[in-house]
Formats: C-alpha cells, sequence, structure tokens
C-alpha cells in the first residue's frame, strides 16, 4: 500500500495542506497514520475521498455544513448496502433494503433543498435584471423625448 505525504496529497487532491488538515481537524476527512516522526501518512483512500468531497462540493455547492451532512449519509449508505449483502432470506433483506432506500431518500432531500435555494438565487437575479432592463427602457425613452 502506498502511502502520501500532505504535499503529495495537496498536488494530487488540488487542496491545499490546510484545507486537508482542516477537513481533519472537523472529521470530514478521517486521521491518517503518522509516520514515528508524527508525518501523516494519507493513502489513496485518503485522496479518492478527497476528491469526492471536492466534486460535492464544487458540482453541487454544499457548504462544510452540508458537506458534512452528505458524507455522512453516503457513509451510512454504503454500510447499508453492505449489510444488505450480508443478510440472507426475505425479511431481513427487505428491512436492510427499506434503510438503503431510506438514506438514499435523505441524500436527495439535501439535493432538492439545494436545488431550490439556487432556484431562488436565479429567481431573484433574473427579477433585478429585467428591473434594471425596464429602467433602462425608460432612461432611454426619457432622454429621446428631451
Amino acid at each position: 500500500m502506498s502511502e502520501f505525504k500532505i504535499d503529495d496529497v495537496a498536488k494530487q487532491s488540488g487542496l491545499t495542506k490546510r484545507t486537508i488538515r482542516y477537513y481533519e481537524q472537523i472529521g470530514l476527512l478521517p486521521s491518517p497514520p503518522r509516520s514515528k516522526g508524527g508525518i501523516r501518512l494519507y493513502s489513496q483512500e485518503h485522496i479518492d475521498f478527497l476528491e469526492k468531497i471536492t466534486n460535492a462540493k464544487e458540482v453541487m455547492g454544499f457548504s462544510l455544513q452540508e458537506l458534512q451532512q452528505f458524507i455522512k449519509l453516503s457513509d451510512i449508505l454504503e454500510l447499508r448496502k453492505a449489510d444488505y449483502r450480508q443478510v440472507k432470506g426475505t425479511s431481513e433483506q427487505k428491512e436492510k433494503l427499506r434503510k438503503v432506500v431510506n438514506t438514499v431518500e435523505e441524500q436527495l432531500e439535501l439535493l432538492v433543498q439545494k436545488k431550490e435555494n439556487l432556484l431562488k438565487v436565479e429567481k431573484n437575479l433574473v427579477s433585478l435584471r429585467d428591473r434594471a432592463k425596464a429602467a433602462l427602457v425608460r432612461f432611454e425613452k426619457e432622454e429621446s423625448e428631451q
């Protein structure tokens, strides 16, 4: 298994070393093991996880709090999917599958809320643009009448 120092992780992830340490500090990124000298030794899984975080933050526009909630739900979902695969028997599998569905619905609700917020911002900006354009038309009409 390859081990990476924080400089390598920063280069591969596109994040600053400070951001990586901060994500670790707030519990978003699992703490890596350390060398005898106290240097953080990251794995490829850490780098992949940081990529997942970055995508969720940039693509979905999540705040850190939303990101923590989304990642927590992702972790729960992975555990529930593994749980589902482990059990045999219709009633137990059915219950595990219900839990998977519930977790996915929670993640979808986060996305719906984010989308609604984006649509509100868009609506406000379109309204502002339209009012500004209308004011420009009025100014131009007044200027042409003078």
